[in-house]
Order: structure tokens, then sequence, then C-alpha cells
């Protein structure tokens, strides 16, 4: 057993933590600095909320300027300003976050924040100039691919018993889970846009795939329209009603191991676009029998059940506008319109025994709810027209389901799934034969 330390520097970028703010600037200003990766999650690159206006922090770094920035992307954009002033080198800024396109909605927001700054006397024309031009300051795209649930108590009691201190987890005001360790998988892919104006070390030398754009793209696109992220966007709801805690032992089960491979396998791969550097084929088969199953990742399907109604439109919406492409209409397909079933059952927060279960966290769960008010467990007829606006509504899956001919078949699905106790199972069974 081996404990590795990564880190060798940890710093604050606030404007009151003088020296660490002092130390962030020597680094930025440095000539030799060739890139900065960032960890921030997708919601950190959003400048705005739903009303169009910006966040109140992000107006107060844009009105208070580079010397008081506080929020991530404003600290970013102030730690430019100070290698523009030390001699406009240039510099790679790569976004290690889960999200499409993650170089472009980092140069998106950055840019922002320094024109609001230039219109505002903070800063000067030419040094917006500087920020944009990605022959000076590259916003390389990036395709990664870890799985990192929350903190495990194992983990942290092994780290324990190792001598390692301050291992604690802590659980945020924001209901989520944070400790100084991580407890990961042995699978792992890096894929990064070769984009580094100033140079970078042999990142290839530690199995990072550098290439295009392009691969970059296809990449990302493979994994979350079909060989990862719809998988467990399928199987999580249906854990949850299930009563599954653990995601690899739901992986035991031969309905969900099925479900995965309907929806990835059978129906996903069809629209695959091969990124040339990974096989879809061999990627999706280590998810299923490896990566997905591995009982010391500690995943539960609670975890992943978060913000569903947010992902659904990537994950499921882009193979159905695939296959309505091709064929006119979606109807050859089962699994994803069973998924699509799986998670609106999920929302009635009853298990398939009957009994009531907590839902994870989603931004749309009171607007769903309403919608489907009047759907009862143990009463199929009690289901009418319910699940209309949400079945049409682009804004949750990129297409209206009924004008994709699976509108009827879902509600047809979720028909049989609230018929009773056991008929989760039952529709499982019967749709996966």
């Amino acid at each position: 057993k081996r404990v590795f330390g990564c880190f060798t520097e940890a710093l604050k970028g606030l404007p009151d933590e003088t020296n660490d703010r002092r130390r962030l600037k020597e680094i930025f200003a440095n000539p030799s600095l060739q890139m900065v990766s960032f960890t921030i999650t997708e919601k950190g690159y959003a400048l705005r909320g739903a009303d169009g206006q910006y966040y109140s922090f992000i107006q107060a770094d844009i009105d208070h300027g580079p010397e008081r920035a506080v929020g991530a992307i404003a600290v970013i954009a102030a730690m430019l300003l100070e290698r523009y002033q030390a001699g406009a080198k240039p510099l790679a800024l790569v976004s290690m976050d889960n999200c499409s396109q993650n170089g472009a909605r980092l140069r998106s927001a950055v840019l922002e924040i320094g024109r609001e700054w230039r219109d505002r006397g903070f800063v000067e024309e030419e040094f917006v100039n500087y920020i944009s031009d990605e022959e000076r300051i590259a916003f390389p795209w990036t395709m990664i691919d870890k799985i990192t649930p929350r903190p495990g108590e194992t983990v942290k009691t092994m780290l324990q018993e190792a001598g390692v201190e301050d291992m604690d987890i802590v659980v945020t005001q924001k209901q989520t889970y944070i400790a100084p360790f991580v407890n990961a998988e042995e699978p792992q892919y890096l894929v990064v846009e070769d984009h580094f104006p100033g140079g970078r070390p042999p990142l290839e030398k530690a199995g990072v795939y550098m290439t295009s754009r392009e691969t970059v793209n296809k990449a990302e696109r493979m994994k979350v329209t079909v060989c990862l992220n719809p998988i467990h966007t399928a199987l999580a709801p249906y854990g949850c009603v299930l009563g599954f805690t653990l995601f690899s032992d739901q992986m035991r089960d031969p309905e969900m191991v099925k479900l995965a491979e309907k929806v990835g396998l059978r129906e996903g791969m069809e629209f695959v676009e091969d990124p040339g550097i990974i096989s879809p084929k061999a990627f999706i088969d280590e998810c299923i029998n490896v990566r997905f199953s591995n009982p010391y990742l500690g995943d539960t399907p609670q975890r992943i059940a978060v913000d569903t109604s947010q992902m659904v439109g990537i994950r499921f919406g882009e193979n159905i506008k695939a296959c309505v492409r091709k064929y006119g209409n979606a109807k050859k397909l089962t699994g994803i319109p069973l998924a699509i079933a799986g998670w609106l059952r999920y929302l009635l927060a009853v298990d398939d025994e009957g009994k009531p279960f907590e839902l994870s966290p989603d931004p749309m769960i009171p607007e769903l709810q309403a919608q489907m008010a009047g759907i009862v467990f143990g009463d199929p007829d009690s289901l009418q027209d319910q699940l209309r606006p949400i079945l049409s509504n682009r804004n949750i899956f990129g297409i209206d389901l009924y004008d994709a001919g699976i509108g009827e078949t879902i509600t047809e699905m979720l028909r049989e799934e609230i018929a009773g106790k056991g008929a989760v199972r039952a529709a499982l069974k019967k749709y996966l034969a």
C-alpha cells in the first residue's frame, strides 16, 4: 500500500488573504509558467442566473475590479492581468471539468469579465486583446473521465490507520460531501486539445491523450451521449426505486445489467461517432463489466440521480434526435424510453414496495411533481395526460417526445410501473426479455 501526496502548495485566492494573493500573483507573473488547470465544476463557469442577470457575487466582482476579485472566474482574469503586466507571456488555461466544450466555456466567462472591467476603466483595451488571442492565451478543450463519488468512510479509516491525520468528511450547507481525500477508480481517461502556446510538459508520457479539438469533442460526446453517462442516468432512478444503496450492488442485478446493455450497446452504439483514439465498444464494456461493478468505489444511485432533469437532454435526447434523423421517428428504441419511464416513476418518491423514499436534489422536482399530481401508486388509471407537458418539453429533452413517436410508449411503461408492489420489476423483466 502506498499513499501519494500530490500537493506542494495550497493558496487561497481571496483578496483579504494578503500573502496567499501575493504568492498567486507571483506564480502567474512567472514567465516559465506554461499551464494552469481548473476543476471548479460546470456551475463554476456560469456568470448569470436563469433570469439572465449576473449573479450577485459576479456583479460585485465586475463593479469592484481585479484587486477585489472573489469568484473563481474573476480571480483567473485578475491573475491574467498580472501576467499581462509582467510581459504578456503566453499561457494555456486548461479546464478539467466534466462538461461539453469546457475550454470554450472557460474562455467565454473570462473574456466577459475582462470586457466588463475594460468598460469600467479597470483594464485597458490591449489586455482584452491579449486574453482574446488564443495564440497567447489558449483555452484547450478536454475530456476527463474518472468516477469520483463522495468521500467514503472506508477510505477515511484506511488513511487514518496509515497515520494520515485530519481526514474528516465534512457535509456542507448545500449537502455536498467534501474531504481532504478522494476515493476514485483505477481506470482514467484524459483527452486534451494540444494547444499550448507557451509550451507544455510531456503529458502523453503520463497517459494523457494529446490530440485535436475535433477529437476531444468526439471523445466527450462518446462518453456523455452513449458510453457512460446515459447508462448512469438510466440506472440510478431504478436503483433508488428498487432499494439499492450501492451502484456496484445494482450492477449485480440481471435486469440492471440488461438495461445498461440495452441503452448503451444496443441503442446508443448505433449513433456514436468513433473518436479514433478510444474504442467506444471497449470503453462501454469496461464501464459495464469493470467500472460500475467496482465495490470499492462506494458510488450510490442516490448520488448519480442528483440533477437528473438537467442531464436527460444530452444523455437521452441526443440519441433520440439521431434516431429520428435516421428513421423518421424513435419508435425502434426500447431501453431509452424505459429509462425515461423509470425516472418519472422515481419522481413519485415511492419505491417498488410502496414505501416512500427521499429524492436526490434536483431544481425541477417541485415543477415536475406538480405536473404529475394525481398519479397514484397502485392505481394505473390515475395516469391520464399528466405527462404531456413533461414529455413535450424541449427544454428538458431537446425534442418533443410525442413528435419522436415515443411519448405514448413512455406513458404506457409508467402506467405498468405504478400498478402496485413489484410492478417496476415486472416491467423491467417484460421490456428487457
